[in-house]
């Protein structure tokens, strides 16, 4: 049995061991957009009918318009970035892959089922690196320069914050795969929607790998809404970015000190984050801790019905 790796969520243990029904918590766990992207209606073919071609264009046409993606790169959708991430070592033999560390773990997992050894620390004899597009959890930003393993995995699944900031440029390059995903910016993590896009050689090995219909049918017509909705992202990055500082003054005012983080989620220096992670559960509210620091905390974005109850907590 594989043993579970750590993560943002588990709500329904927290919920089992300090009381409360599920809808009193308030998840701030995870780093998912709490006011997520209004579903458009379906028609009813979208859940009876296999998810056709056209619908399948149709939404990489977006795709491609949204972030601007280069004419030479390839752009595949999947059923969440989760199932890119999974496949992606599988790409070239096993050899070195380099994943600068702290950062989401899936990655590194995802290589060394694959038999790849994996290093922190960068060097010569690397032939992939993986990269997270501001970095989960310090928020940390990368430039082009990293661009320089035969393998070059660029995770931006919360660039869509700041597009300004996006290595999409890049994705033609050989080699060269961005990740995006539909989880966290747009608020719809159960929808399991998430996009490669680069090397086109690279993107086609992952679509034989993916089989047919990997995407279904009522997420192709929500992601090509949400991705068309230009005046909704722009409203949104302004909201993210105002309550994101707004959570700032709470915690830091409750004698937490800001050391990372992006407007989609916070990372703090709370000297005792089991301690504080205790304490917010008492009020019901969820956190994340992490097994590496036993002093940081990060905390996502209440919705905004949510604000109460975190300020009585703090």
């Amino acid at each position: 049995m594989t043993t579970p790796r750590d993560h943002g969520g588990g709500l329904d243990a927290a919920v089992a061991r300090h009381g409360g029904t599920r809808e009193a918590w308030v998840d701030l766990s995870t780093g998912i957009n709490p006011v997520p992207y209004p579903l458009p209606d379906l028609p009813n073919d979208a859940w009876t009918a296999l998810p056709d071609r056209g619908a399948q264009e149709a939404l990489i046409a977006a795709a491609r318009d949204f972030w601007d993606v280069p004419a030479g790169a390839a752009v595949l959708a999947a059923p969440g970035a989760s199932a890119l991430i999974a496949r992606l070592p599988g790409l070239m033999a096993a050899g070195r892959v380099h994943v600068p560390g702290p950062t989401y773990n899936e990655h590194a997992a995802a290589f060394a089922a694959h038999g790849w050894e994996v290093i922190e620390t960068d060097g010569p004899a690397a032939q992939a690196r993986v990269i997270v597009h501001p970095n989960n959890p310090t928020g940390l930003w990368h430039d082009a320069a990293s661009l320089d393993a035969g393998l070059m995995v660029v995770d931006e699944s919360f660039a869509d914050i700041a597009p300004d900031r996006s290595l999409i440029g890049h994705a033609a390059r050989r080699g060269v795969i961005v990740l995006k995903s539909f989880g966290k910016f747009w608020g719809l993590a159960g929808l399991r929607l998430g996009f490669a896009i680069g090397d086109p050689e690279l993107i086609a090995r992952l679509e034989t790998l993916l089989g047919p219909w990997p995407v279904s049918g009522p997420a192709l017509r929500i992601g090509r809404a949400a991705l068309c909705d230009r005046v909704w992202a722009d409203q949104t990055r302004a909201r993210l970015t105002e309550d994101a500082a707004r959570l700032d003054r709470l915690v830091t005012g409750a004698g937490a000190e800001l050391v990372g983080g992006c407007a989609l989620f916070r990372l703090y220096d709370v000297g005792d984050a089991a301690g504080w992670q205790e304490r917010l559960a008492g009020h019901h509210i969820w956190s994340r801790v992490f097994p590496y620091s036993d002093t940081w905390l990060r905390l996502g974005l209440p919705g905004p019905d949510q604000w109460t109850q975190l300020e009585a907590a703090l």
